[in-house]
């Protein structure tokens, strides 16, 4: 955004970007609630409603709730994507084997709903939200292509 004169504003339009500090703060705010998120459905994904593991789906939904409402309210795909490397992050460290041969994501029904569908979760969120600036696909502009020679 342009900075327009005083004199030549509207009431209540916005001027002025938020700092940089300011949206750094945000973004690490937003991969923290990943990682919170990841450490948490980690260990709390398995329950069950026979036959279905109902909180992996209510993590998994969640996911996608937290990067989609994300990358809306900052209007944009990088803001989607922290909360979504923050979790990936916690949860690619849960499925490794301990010495002792404990697993925190099993390979069980619940694990697998939790693992793929967050990770599909985690793209859908990241994709459903517009690109900043809009889609050259969805703006209704024919795209220029290659130059053509004209008619000599």
């Amino acid at each position: 955004m342009e900075h327009v004169p005083e004199a030549t504003r509207a009431p209540g339009e916005v001027t002025a970007r938020p700092s940089r500090a300011l949206a750094a703060a945000v973004y690490a705010a937003l991969f923290l609630l990943g990682l919170l998120m990841g450490l948490l459905g980690g260990f709390q994904h398995s329950w069950y409603i026979r036959p279905v593991p109902v909180s992996a789906l209510a993590w998994v939904a969640g996911l996608f709730a937290v990067c989609h409402g994300a990358g809306r309210a900052m209007r944009g795909r990088g803001a989607a994507v922290a909360p979504a490397v923050g979790w990936a992050a916690v949860t690619m460290l849960w499925l490794g084997v301990r010495p002792e041969g404990d697993l925190v994501i099993a390979d069980d029904l619940s694990g697998y709903v939790y693992l793929y569908g967050g990770l599909l979760a985690a793209l859908a969120g990241v994709l459903t939200v517009p690109a900043r600036g809009g889609s050259w696909l969805l703006s209704g502009y024919a795209h220029p292509g290659p130059a053509r020679p004209g008619p000599s």
